[in-house]
């Protein structure tokens, strides 16, 4: 968890890289437990600053990112 230190409004918290099952499904509809890279993301923000809609918005925004660096071009 990150802590908001004064006069920030948010902050950003990036975990370790780490392997972990994650369960997928194919073409075929089929469910399937493959090994993935996943880091967590935490995001404090005062409420009174930002909204929890647009903040979850930037944390969606960021995740497509992170899975797809290509969109950033």
């Amino acid at each position: 968890m990150a802590i908001i230190n004064p006069p920030e409004s948010a902050i950003l918290a990036v975990g370790k890289i780490a392997k972990t099952p994650v369960v997928v499904t194919d073409d075929e509809g089929e469910d399937q437990v493959v090994i993935k890279s996943m880091c967590a993301l935490c995001l404090s923000y005062d409420h009174r600053i930002i909204d929890g809609a647009e903040a979850a918005k930037f944390l969606q925004k960021l995740k497509s990112y992170l899975q797809n660096p290509i969109l950033q071009i």
